[in-house]
């Protein structure tokens, strides 16, 4: 191959001029200032070394290519360009390069605006909502599998979810980004496994959405007679779209105020329910002698598996990390996990002491109603079923905070229509993911006709699914990126423990209604389905354009050179990959990681040095020349950036090149590494 003298720039526009370029170092009539932090990062208004953060690029340069060579096109501006027609020219002396500073940033955008904003209490309030309206439910169907073993089912939850606040707390401190289960396997499997967990995930929260306020409406129509249910629940589902919309802050004021009222409810429920019982031990003695559905063990085990669904919102938490302020992440588990295991088996006795096993079985839907109805009249009876009605609404809005987290962070990768990260210039929200989230809810509730049972059912096994996922993918954090320092550490045993006891209650879920995994088999093809059109667009489009070509040729005319287009402009998002040095191995797995795994043509690998003579320079850039003619498919470029590995040089690099942080990749940094995964603003781990 003969190489031309030209360069191809960041716009493919090519420039006919030699690309061993002038050293001369272009000069500020002002010093920018200087910013803080070991990166001595060049920050807009802030204090600190002074020295400017420069920039300089090795990159493709056109060669010539055989006439029957099948093209590969990025799409840049307009203008169609075949990949294979450029090469990376290896090492250039930095003499001979062209250097250029990049312009400060604004430290106040380094991150959304709604980071960090979340307290102790604010962050428990909006998991706890979803995870205390739990028991609303749980203890009646678990006294009916297990019957006086109920307490002790419960309790071996509560001993289950010791284990996974270990596990989510490790994941959650390692990678403190939104996504839960999603974000954990993207950074220790591959962009489709991750995908999977994300479908589970929001099936889980769509279901959520639906039954909480359905079941809501429920509670409030037996309150008041006159709501309709129907038109109640698209109502409620309709009002937290919009407090969505305001924002955070704003849904986690009015998630506080219901979970101090609900906590309130319930601690006052058990006094009367304890006082009950002492002046009528004679129900609980007869319910102890009461015989078993099942042999003991037997009981336990499906009694363990129906009471798992009492922990379900546990997860949501993790969806919400980066709004919450930095060290409440571990608090809100705990405390999480310490009302579970101490008002659920309270409740339950309490329950049993006042109820029967046959009318705690009728009522299983509204146990604590009928318990606080005979235990402290018809009043605080109707007291318990608003607080109910109240909690519940709390679980709708648990559900639009966690997905909005989650979609925000599917858009930004491209696994979702980016057109949902559009902000509105009143609150500074993605308002299009809740409304998205509310038509999605409203119709699935059209379409079933008010008759959620069947989401029910698929709201069990998603969120099992989901729990399993997390403990996988934790136990892959610890093996592929054990060197990631991380302040709660969750042991092997603990991992696997967590992840068996889950996979049982599922196993126990499915043996216990079989019928309920075909509702969940075909919820979750729809949701699937959905995000792997956006996954594999690039094929559905290729196959497309194949029936194109063989029908008339004015559809050709018409569809051919729109479809290309719309594909070498998907193909062209540029990403970038940081190298710590010049290891070929590590350097190939970047490349291959970003060709299975990315819908993009374009690399560009980054080393940060401090001096310009660095040996390991042209060693990097040797290599990436064997890598660039293993990879023909793929352009590659060498990017040279003075100053230390940081934040704020990824955020004025990412501005400089026009590539958002979350297409930014690293191999995993070691325990000395100062920075947190979380403060590069998406930057993902693909190597060890």
């Amino acid at each position: 191959m003969s190489v031309e003298y030209g360069l191809v720039s960041d716009d493919y526009t090519t420039v006919m001029e030699d690309y061993r370029r002038d050293a001369s170092v272009p000069t500020r009539s002002a010093p920018a200032p200087g910013g803080g932090g070991e990166g001595a990062a060049l920050l807009a208004g802030g204090g600190g070394l002074g020295v400017p953060t420069t920039f300089t690029q090795i990159e493709h340069v056109s060669v010539q290519t055989p006439a029957n060579s099948q093209p590969s096109l990025i799409h840049i501006d307009g203008k169609a360009v075949d990949s294979k027609r450029y090469e990376f020219p290896g090492f250039i002396p930095p003499s001979e390069l062209k250097f250029e500073t990049l312009d400060p940033v604004d430290r106040s955008t380094l991150h959304h605006p709604s980071r960090g904003t979340l307290n102790e209490l604010y962050s428990t309030a909006i998991c706890g909502n979803d995870l205390t309206s739990s028991v609303l439910y749980t203890i009646g169907v678990t006294a009916t599998m297990s019957g006086q073993l109920a307490p002790i089912c419960l309790m071996l939850v509560g001993f289950v979810l010791y284990l996974f606040k270990s596990v989510y707390g490790e994941a959650g401190t390692a990678i403190p980004l939104n996504g839960g289960a999603y974000n954990l396997l993207l950074n220790t499997t591959s962009k489709s496994v991750a995908s999977l967990a994300a479908c589970l995930t929001i099936l889980s929260y769509v279901a959520t959405a639906v039954v909480s306020a359905t079941e809501c409406m429920t509670y409030a129509s037996n309150l008041c007679p006159w709501i309709d249910i129907y038109w109640g629940t698209i109502i409620l589902l309709g009002f937290f779209c919009v407090l969505s919309i305001s924002g955070i802050t704003e849904s986690a004021v009015v998630a506080v105020g219901i979970f101090i009222v609900h906590m309130a409810s319930m601690i006052f429920l058990v006094f009367v329910g304890a006082l009950y019982t002492m002046q009528n031990p004679s129900i609980l003695s007869a319910n102890l002698r009461m015989p078993l559905k099942y042999d003991w063990p037997l009981a336990i085990l499906f009694g363990f598996c129906t009471a798992m669904l009492g922990v379900t919102g546990f997860e949501t938490s993790s969806n919400y990390i980066e709004e919450q302020q930095r060290g409440v992440f571990p608090k809100t588990l705990f405390n999480s996990w310490l009302i579970v295991f101490i008002m659920n088996p309270i409740l339950c006795i309490v329950c049993m002491g006042v109820l029967d096993l046959n009318t705690l079985e009728a009522h299983h839907r509204d146990v604590l109603a009928k318990t606080a109805y005979d235990a402290g009249g018809k009043y605080f009876g109707l007291w318990i079923s608003a607080d109910a009605a109240l909690v519940l609404a709390g679980s709708v809005l648990t559900a639009y905070v966690g997905v909005t987290g989650l979609v925000r962070r599917l858009a930004l990768d491209r696994c979702l229509p980016q057109v949902l990260l559009a902000e509105n210039r009143w609150r500074r929200t993605n308002h299009l993911i809740p409304i998205t989230f509310f038509l999605l809810c409203t119709s699935l509730f059209v379409i079933l006709q008010g008759r959620v049972r069947s989401l029910a059912n698929v709201y069990t096994l998603s969120f099992l699914c989901v729990m399993a996922l997390f403990a996988f993918g934790n136990m892959m954090l610890k093996y592929k990126r054990g060197r990631i320092r991380r302040p709660v550490r969750a042991t092997w045993p603990t991992n696997v423990a967590a992840l068996a006891a889950v996979l049982i209650a599922l196993a126990g879920n499915v043996i216990l209604a079989p019928g309920h995994l075909i509702y969940f088999i075909v919820y979750f093809a729809v949701i699937a389905g959905l995000t792997m059109v956006m996954f594999e667009r690039i094929r559905l489009l290729k196959y497309f354009l194949y029936f194109v070509s063989q029908g008339p040729m004015h559809l050709q005319d018409r569809f051919a050179g729109v479809t290309q287009m719309a594909m070498d402009k998907i193909r062209s998002q540029k990403v970038v990959f940081f190298a710590k040095n010049d290891n070929l191995e590590v350097l190939n797995k970047a490349v291959s990681y970003v060709q299975s795994n990315e819908l993009t043509k374009w690399l560009k690998v980054v080393y940060v040095y401090e001096d310009i003579n660095d040996p390991m320079i042209q060693a990097i850039a040797e290599n990436l020349r064997v890598i660039d003619r293993c990879f023909p498919k793929i352009v590659i470029d060498f990017v040279l950036v003075k100053g230390r590995f940081c934040p704020e040089v990824v955020a004025q690099l990412s501005t400089r090149l026009g590539v958002q942080r979350n297409f930014m990749f690293i191999s995993c940094p070691g325990d000395r590494f100062p920075h947190d995964i979380g403060d590069f603003g998406g930057v993902r781990m693909i190597t060890h």
